[in-house]
């Protein structure tokens, strides 16, 4: 399945606005293909203003959210892939979600051969091993 992630952020973006609240997003500013003003990075964090008041050309996609900001009044395009967002919350009173960093999906055991993906009739199912138990999603509140 794709990451629900993408989902969950433009709902709480739109979710923050209908409550008249001002819309935040945390940034892990050292992750890969992340552009921002690396001057205002503090422990390896940024958080930034997405308000339609505060950026302009807003674009929240599967893969990342763009926009153009002024940082000291200068414009500035910013580019963070979703994966980076660490969280979102309302400015006014913190309310918003905190997500857990997502692994990439490992790809499958065996390399390229899809021959062992399918149980061959005669062969037992006994001998594969047990998948691993799934973790499960946890969510923390942010206040």
């Amino acid at each position: 399945m794709t990451s629900s992630r993408p989902y969950l952020l433009s709902a709480l973006y739109e979710w923050i606005l209908d409550n008249e609240c001002t819309p935040y997003i945390v940034v892990n500013a050292y992750a890969d293909q992340v552009s921002v003003p690396q001057e205002y990075v503090k422990d390896g964090q940024i958080i930034l203003n997405i308000s339609p008041s505060a950026v302009h050309g807003l674009q929240m996609g599967q893969e990342a959210v763009e926009f153009s900001g002024r940082f000291a009044g200068i414009p500035t395009p910013v580019y963070v892939p979703v994966q980076a967002v660490m969280g979102i919350y309302a400015r006014e009173n913190g309310q918003g979600m905190v997500f857990e960093t997502e692994m990439p999906t490992p790809p499958p055991d065996g390399g390229s051969d899809d021959s062992d993906s399918v149980e061959k009739p005669g062969k037992p199912g006994a001998d594969k091993p047990a998948p691993a138990p799934a973790k499960r999603p946890s969510l923390r509140v942010v206040k």
